[in-house]
């Protein structure tokens, strides 16, 4: 290879290291957000403190992630959008290192609410940054490329988590997660270069796609009530093996491990599918989603029922999650910044609110309660689509 060659090959893969920086970056923010899940026991004996109430770790880091996300990224709109994600790291990296070493559960409520703020700033800039590290024909591939950390995530990061916790304990889990989340913000800082801010509008403008944006719309509703059927049940999976299946730690880890396989399997079978109709594919991805909530409390007594229950769980999110996220982006390309922080913003504060009431449910009805929550909600999800997709049909947009 000539010097010509190599200097070429250098600056094509360049870029996409700094891809792989910011996906590594979503999943240390993913997998701390939803740490407490595969955890909720053992934190909850280690604090002192009800089953629900540990639940609250997510609700907390949602409602701060979920409704800072559009004024944080609008009021920082002229911030260099390296520097902002380094620093959101070093918060992430702190946050962690506190929760570690909290001796107290109202310290530890504090700490994910601040925690909150950077990971739904992350999630309103970090596709976007992805898709300007290369060049406009491989947008789309470095925004599929930053999604599966999601998939990784669910496949390594919370299960993971649970074995971790159940070779150490579950502060020495977050310890590690910390150091994890320091190393992620090396990469970044060699990584990724100067990437001054670039489309990003005004709170006011920002609030006002919505009311302007039909189609926008739709799809912050459906997330909205996917997003809290999903995660009002999912939180709370760990309670509700342990009762109806008698699930060891171990068994715990195998299951969420075959979800998050799911997970990346429905992202890769539902690419090409999504990328020509984003919305059949939120369909069907939701129609799965009421399935497997609905066989999880008939056959999740069982090992092998539970087992099975989860990848087709995981293979329905994956298809909802990509769907979602590709109807955002068809539905306001010219402003995606802007509406991914609203698409976070519902997003993030429905993990909150389905955890929250998951909780409740949970506390006062038991935990299969929650996965009834789940479903209602889900197959609300899958009717509101239906019917827009139906009203299109007959009387197409112009």
């Amino acid at each position: 290879m000539t010097l010509q060659q190599e200097v070429r090959h250098e600056s094509a893969v360049r870029p996409w290291l700094g891809v792989a920086a910011i996906t590594a970056s979503l999943f240390v923010f993913l997998t701390t957000e939803l740490m407490p899940v595969g955890l909720l026991t053992p934190i909850s004996a280690g604090l002192d403190i009800s089953v629900g109430a540990a639940g609250l770790m997510v609700t907390l880091m949602g409602v701060s992630a979920g409704l800072g996300v559009p004024f944080i990224v609008a009021w920082t709109r002229r911030v260099n959008r390296r520097v902002l994600l380094a620093t959101l790291l070093a918060v992430l990296t702190l946050g962690n290192l506190i929760t570690a070493v909290s001796p107290s559960y109202p310290l530890v409520l504090g700490t994910r609410l601040v925690m909150g703020f950077a990971s739904g700033v992350f999630w309103g800039i970090g596709v976007a940054m992805a898709m300007r590290l290369v060049p406009e024909r491989h947008a789309s591939r470095a925004a599929s490329v930053v999604m599966s950390g999601i998939s990784i995530g669910a496949v390594a990061g919370i299960p993971l988590g649970t074995t971790l916790e159940s070779l150490t304990d579950w502060r020495t889990t977050f310890l590690i997660w910390s150091g994890l989340s320091a190393l992620v913000f090396v990469a970044v800082a060699v990584l990724v270069p100067s990437l001054p801010s670039a489309n990003a509008v005004s709170v006011r403008e920002v609030f006002l796609l919505p009311l302007r944006n039909g189609p926008l719309r739709l799809v912050l509703t459906a997330v909205v009530l996917f997003v809290l059927g999903h995660f009002g049940a999912y939180t709370f999976v760990r309670p509700f093996l342990e009762e109806h299946a008698g699930a060891t730690p171990l068994f715990v880890t195998i299951t969420l491990m075959a979800y998050g396989a799911g997970g990346a399997i429905g992202n890769l079978v539902a690419g090409p599918v999504v990328a020509r109709n984003a919305r059949g594919g939120f369909l069907a991805g939701s129609a799965g989603l009421v399935a497997s909530l609905l066989a999880l409390l008939f056959l999740g007594q069982s090992a092998a029922g539970a087992v099975v229950t989860l990848v087709v769980w995981g293979v329905a999110f994956g298809v909802v999650q990509l769907s979602q996220v590709t109807m955002t982006q068809a539905a306001a390309p010219e402003t995606f910044e802007a509406a991914m922080s609203l698409n976070t913003m519902a997003y993030n504060t429905s993990i909150a609110l389905g955890a929250l009431v998951g909780g409740v449910f949970a506390d006062r009805l038991g935990v299969s309660s929650v996965v009834w929550f789940g479903i209602g909600l889900t197959a609300a999800a899958l009717l509101l689509v239906l019917a827009a997709q139906t009203s299109r049909t007959r009387r197409p947009l112009v």
